[in-house]
């Protein structure tokens, strides 16, 4: 089968428009978190990661992946380029404006509108699959591409948070009354946020490869992780079946169940001693576009040969003890691997790897 690269990406969020804005304020340490009093989205403060100006769900997803397209040289008019669409909740926030039209919810309607903008002929594809969305719909390309179905694939997440998706992590008793602290001991929680991230992939040769993914599910719970880890080791094996990695960038919610079966399953990989970090300090959990977001930032830590920390970590605080990047490391890495879970016991893992 055919290898698949990387020819260009794009992250839209609070931090910046682009992937280098947004890899210089992380490396800076700089936050996207702050306290916001918004009454027509929560009685109580809250801490997130939003954006100051409104913007709607699919503008926000052509800015990210019209930029990474306009990069990338492509044609989008090419039939052998396919546009796919990663989110969890897409236009939903439309309806706390009384939109009642079901068309404007339908996340294919939103692909297929967005994909008309942007100039495509091939008929979109969607992948919603709660927080493993992005990191899956990267899969999906690179098992697309690699079985000759196209050449090239624009794959682009976005995700806003509204009413209706704080209250639901507030029902849960999900949400940290501070800015979240993935696997430190006294971590209370997730902390929100909204961004979209696009990459453009192709079986043209690039700098960074996608080596490996697979994806598992533990049928646990409906909004519970498996406590033994395994099955999300299970995605980690079939994704690296060999060879190593040189940092881990770990889904890392804060909540108490999550980072403990990610330290569980790292542990069955053998790969604890690994330095892993978490970047929900930085932009809080941005659901659909998480896995997009997160895997751009690791491309560009293995371009710059920089492990980025983990805000919020402080002290030792998983199950079973993990290396956790609390503070930015100079390191030559070749490999990294990223992580996902989600809710109804969805696991995903997949493999990047420097080429040049």
């Amino acid at each position: 089968m055919r290898d698949v690269f990387v020819l260009s990406d794009n992250i839209v969020s609070p931090l910046g428009g682009s992937t280098e804005e947004n890899f210089r304020a992380l490396a800076s340490g700089r936050t996207g978190i702050r306290l916001h009093e918004r009454v027509d989205m929560s009685r109580t403060p809250f801490y997130a990661s939003l954006f100051d100006s409104p913007i709607g769900f699919e503008e926000l997803a052509v800015a990210s992946a019209s930029a990474a397209l306009v990069e990338s040289g492509l044609d989008p008019s090419d039939p052998r380029l396919v546009f796919i669409l990663s989110s969890t909740k897409g236009n939903i926030g439309l309806l706390e404006r009384g939109v009642d039209d079901p068309s404007v919810f339908s996340l294919a309607s939103s692909a297929s509108r967005i994909a008309a903008r942007l100039g495509f002929v091939t008929p979109p594809l969607v992948v919603s699959h709660a927080c493993i969305s992005g990191v899956e719909a990267m899969i999906t390309a690179r098992r697309l591409l690699r079985a000759g179905r196209f050449d090239h694939a624009v794959v682009a997440g976005a995700d806003l948070i509204t009413r209706f998706i704080l209250s639901g992590f507030q029902s849960f008793q999900a949400v940290s009354p501070e800015p979240c602290r993935p696997f430190d001991a006294g971590r209370q929680g997730v902390t929100l946020g909204e961004a979209a991230g696009t990459v453009v992939l192709s079986v043209r040769a690039g700098g960074i490869r996608l080596a490996g993914g697979a994806v598992s599910n533990d049928a646990n719970h409906i909004s519970g992780p498996s406590r033994t880890g395994e099955e999300l080791y299970m995605a980690i094996r079939r994704a690296l079946p060999g060879g190593s990695v040189d940092f881990i960038s770990a889904h890392g919610t804060a909540t108490l169940y999550n980072d403990d079966m990610e330290a569980r399953a790292l542990t069955l990989a053998g790969l604890a001693g690994v330095p892993v970090n978490s970047l929900k300090g930085f932009y809080g959990h941005t659901l659909g576009a998480a896995g997009l977001v997160e895997s751009i930032i690791s491309m560009q830590s293995l371009r710059e040969n920089l492990i980025l920390g983990t805000p919020g970590y402080r002290s030792p605080g998983t199950v079973v003890p993990l290396r956790v990047a609390a503070a930015p490391i100079h390191l030559p890495v070749q490999r990294c691997l990223k992580t996902a879970s989600g809710f109804g016991g969805c696991n995903a893992a997949l493999i990047l790897e420097k080429t040049i």
